[in-house]
C-alpha cells in the first residue's frame, strides 16, 4: 500500500510540475490563437517564430548576454573562491556570509539598487549595464560552488607539484583545476541558467536596444502573448531535454567501465 501511495503521489507531483509545459507544448501547433479550443494542426507559429525580428533579437541578446556574463563570473568566481579559501577562518566565515547576501536577497532590490548605482554614476542603461548586472548575481553561485570542491581537495597535492619541479602557475593549472573543475562546470551552468531566466533585474538594468527575452514576453502581455512564444518555448523545452540527456548518457558511459573493473576486482 505505502507503495502504490508513493507512486501516485510522485505521479501527483510531476503531473503538476510538467503539464503546464506540455499544455504549452501544444497550443504551439493549435491553428487558434485561443488557449482553451482546439481548431486543429499546424506549424504556421513556428515558421512566424522565425520571421519575428522582436523576439529573434531578443533572443540574441538572451544568449549574449548569458555568455558573457557567466564566463566573466566564472573566472571571477573561481578566483574568489581560492582567495576564500586561503583566508584565515574568522575572516573566512565572514566573507561566505556576505557572499550569501545576493542570493537571499529579494531580486527586486538588487535590481533597484543596481538601476541607482548606475543612475548615480551618470551610467546610461544599456547592454553594458545589463552585463554586470548579471555578472553581479552569478559571481555567488560560482564561489559556493567552487568553494567545497577546494575544501575537498588534498592540501597537499599543490606542495608536492611544487616540489616536483612545477612552478606555481603550472602546479595551479594542472593540478588545482583539474580537481576543483566539478566545481568550476556547476557554477558555470547555474550562471548560464539564472541569466537565461532572469527578468526582475534585468528589468531594472537593460536600455531600450538591449531588452531580454523575459522582458519581451513581458511586454506582450500588455496586449496578448502570440502564440509564437509557445512555440519558442517548445524549442527551448526540447533543447535543455536533449541536453540533459547527452549528458545523462555521458555519465552511464563513463561509470559503467568502472563498475566493470570493479567487478572484476572483487571476482578476482
Amino acid at each position: 500500500m505505502k507503495k502504490i501511495t508513493s507512486k501516485i503521489y510522485i505521479a501527483a507531483v510531476f503531473i503538476f510540475l510538467y503539464a503546464p509545459i506540455f499544455v504549452l507544448i501544444a497550443n504551439s501547433f493549435n491553428k487558434s490563437k485561443s488557449r482553451t479550443v482546439w481548431t486543429g494542426f499546424t506549424l504556421d507559429w513556428y515558421t512566424k517564430l522565425f520571421n519575428n525580428e522582436v523576439i529573434l533579437k531578443s533572443l540574441l541578446n538572451t544568449l549574449i548576454v548569458a555568455a558573457i556574463a557567466s564566463i566573466v563570473s566564472t573566472i571571477l568566481g573561481t578566483a574568489a573562491a581560492i582567495g576564500i579559501y586561503n583566508m584565515k577562518k574568522i575572516t573566512r566565515s565572514l566573507v561566505i556570509n556576505i557572499t550569501y547576501i545576493p542570493i537571499m536577497n529579494s531580486e527586486m532590490v538588487t535590481g533597484v539598487s543596481l538601476m541607482l548605482l548606475f543612475v548615480a554614476l551618470n551610467i546610461n542603461l544599456s547592454f553594458m549595464t545589463l552585463i554586470f548586472a548579471h555578472i553581479t548575481f552569478c559571481v555567488p553561485y560560482v564561489i559556493l560552488n567552487v568553494l567545497p570542491k577546494l575544501r575537498q581537495m588534498n592540501r597537499n597535492l599543490y606542495d608536492a607539484a611544487l616540489d616536483l619541479g612545477c612552478n606555481p602557475f603550472q602546479a595551479f593549472r594542472h593540478v588545482v583545476i583539474p580537481e576543483i573543475m566539478p566545481g568550476i562546470v556547476t557554477g558555470f551552468l547555474m550562471s548560464i541558467t539564472y541569466s537565461i531566466d532572469d527578468f526582475v533585474i534585468s528589468y531594472f538594468t537593460h536600455g531600450s536596444t538591449s531588452q531580454t527575452l523575459p522582458i519581451t514576453i513581458y511586454s506582450m502581455t500588455r496586449r496578448k502573448v502570440s502564440p509564437e512564444v509557445n512555440a519558442l518555448s517548445a524549442i527551448i523545452f526540447v533543447v535543455v531535454l536533449v541536453i540533459l540527456l547527452i549528458m545523462n548518457l555521458s555519465d552511464i558511459r563513463r561509470t559503467s567501465p568502472k563498475k566493470k573493473k570493479r567487478v572484476k576486482e572483487k571476482q578476482s
